[in-house]
């Protein structure tokens, strides 16, 4: 009995003096070969160094602190900077495993958890991302080739795109976090649009600066975003040039935009890609305190391209659209119409804006749709309560729609600006009430237009000389115009053509101003 006892015990002691000569030389290799694999040995076109590097067999941990990434093609040009250059605070990787670091040259891990990352992407052009699955071969497959990971926790980021140059900031992105979970990359997602796939995300930073094109940029003060929400707080899209750069390098007439919001919020989202192609849903969108600004010079060229009506534009969108309600509370619009810099431009403003759209939906894939409803509410020109309810099915392919509303209380001077390019005139006095129901399609519109007025005034134009009153006609006009309609709301119909070079905007306007011809001249 004894001498078995004996012999397990010499054995039990020989099993763990392997197992100590095993882990001691395990980890001597780790130790030799980690290093090697990190920094001379990555199949990855960046050199990475750090200052302090810990590894633990038995928590399964590695972490590095002070890293740094430069791409390897700058041995070959000091003096190059494109590509990505970073700095790291500290490397957390959790519950590695042995096998794949010891024969396959690559990490794979649970998580990995990178603080205090500073990236900046040097380009030699002005486009943020040359194409979709440049951030596949530049971000995520050299990534790809080191280390494989089931979930990324990044913290406190700072990231930038800069244009060698020019020295020009194409995106910054401040203070972010990330976390992406169940991430799975292959040949096959390296492809696609987004090249990886997961099942939860979340992303939040403090501040975000994008420029989309040659002509505007896009800045943000705090965004949180996960699969199902998105809030971006102190929004805005703003053009880079003046208006009068603007103008100057314009071919053809084309609106300037200028917008802000304090915050947008988008609710129970659904987003992303099906064979390439964009799917986007979502049962609201609220955006509060909007302020736009739509600015259009008459000086260039008229653009004679069709414009399509908001059903076609809509109907052919190539992606899967789907906003149950369109919110906008609390916001300002304005259009602004210059014919030159010295005269200035004439102003139409929409303030205490509010608008709910619902079953807001592309055509894409479609053959049924429910009807498109728009209400607004709003003061017109400051003053004149104004109300709107519009209405267009998607899917008619006549471009049909419906638009009635009202305006009380306001001042026809205020008009001139309108009056006088589409009238060639302009008036004073007091519209008290103006109702009207209207109804068209690509082609047509027409329908009933009522007017209650009191002291009206007309000034007529020449015509060959549109800035010059023409007396004769101007005391004919008003020889022939009832200054008041006398307490009476007068009645009249409406029947006008599109001009298909303008916008659906245009298209409504000549309602208005075939109704108010017919009952004031």
């Amino acid at each position: 009995m004894n001498k078995n006892i004996k012999k397990f015990g010499l054995i039990l002691v020989g099993i763990m003096a392997v197992v100590a000569v095993v882990s001691i030389g395990v980890n001597w290799w780790i130790d030799v070969k980690l290093p090697q694999l990190i920094s001379d040995k990555n199949e990855t076109p960046y050199h990475i160094k750090y200052q302090e590097l810990e590894i633990s067999l038995f928590s399964k941990t590695i972490e590095a602190r002070g890293i740094t990434i430069i791409p390897k093609e700058r041995e070959k040009d000091s003096l190059s900077k494109n590509g990505i250059f970073a700095t790291v605070e500290r490397v957390t990787i959790d519950n590695f495993a042995l096998f794949p670091l010891l024969f396959s040259n690559k990490i794979e891990a649970q998580t990995i958890t990178v603080r205090g990352p500073k990236v900046t992407l040097f380009k030699d052009n002005d486009k943020t991302i040359n194409s979709s699955k440049s951030v596949g071969s530049r971000v995520v497959k050299p990534f790809q080739q080191l280390i494989k990971v089931a979930d990324i926790n990044l913290e406190q980021g700072n990231f930038s795109i800069i244009n060698l140059k020019n020295n020009k900031t194409l995106f910054s992105a401040q203070n972010v976090t990330v976390q992406l979970d169940d991430i799975a990359i292959s040949d096959e997602t390296l492809q696609q649009k987004i090249p990886f796939t997961y099942k939860k995300y979340a992303f939040s930073c403090d501040s975000l600066f994008y420029q989309t094109d040659d002509l505007y940029h896009i800045k943000s003060d705090k965004i949180n975003t996960t699969n199902t929400g998105l809030e971006i707080n102190n929004f805005s899209m703003i053009s880079m040039f003046n208006r009068r750069q603007f103008v100057n390098q314009l071919p053809k007439e084309k609106d300037l935009y200028t917008l802000k919001a304090e915050k947008i919020a988008v609710k129970n989202m659904d987003w992303g890609f099906k064979k390439e192609v964009l799917f986007f849903k979502t049962n609201q969108i609220l955006i509060e305190q909007a302020n736009a600004n739509i600015y259009r010079s008459k000086m260039p060229e008229d653009d004679l391209s069709v414009k399509p009506l908001y059903n076609k534009l809509l109907r052919e969108l190539p992606f899967e659209l789907q906003v149950d309600t369109l919110t906008v509370a609390n916001s300002k619009l304005v259009y602004e119409e210059e014919k030159s810099f010295d005269k200035g431009p004439g102003i139409l403003e929409f303030s205490s804006f509010n608008l709910q759209a619902t079953h807001l939906n592309s055509g894409y894939q479609k053959t049924k749709l429910p009807d498109v409803v728009i209400a607004i509410d709003c003061k017109f020109m400051k003053r004149s309560p104004m109300k709107i309810d519009w209405r267009f099915n998607v899917m008619d392919q006549s471009d049909g729609f419906k638009i009635k509303g009202r305006i009380l209380n306001f001042e026809t001077g205020r008009l001139a600006v309108f009056t006088k390019p589409y009238l060639n005139a302009t008036t004073k006095g007091t519209l008290d009430q103006v109702y009207f129901n209207f109804a068209g399609n690509n082609n047509t519109a027409g329908g009933d237009f009522a007017l209650k007025y009191h002291d009206l005034k007309v000034k007529l134009y020449q015509k060959k000389n549109r800035d010059k009153e023409s007396k004769l006609k101007t005391w004919i006009g008003n020889l022939l115009l009832k200054d008041d309609s006398d307490g009476v709301l007068i009645e009249n119909e409406v029947s006008v053509e599109r001009i298909k070079e303008k916008s659906f905007y245009n298209y409504f306007w000549l309602c208005i101003a075939d109704g108010m011809k017919k009952t004031l001249i």
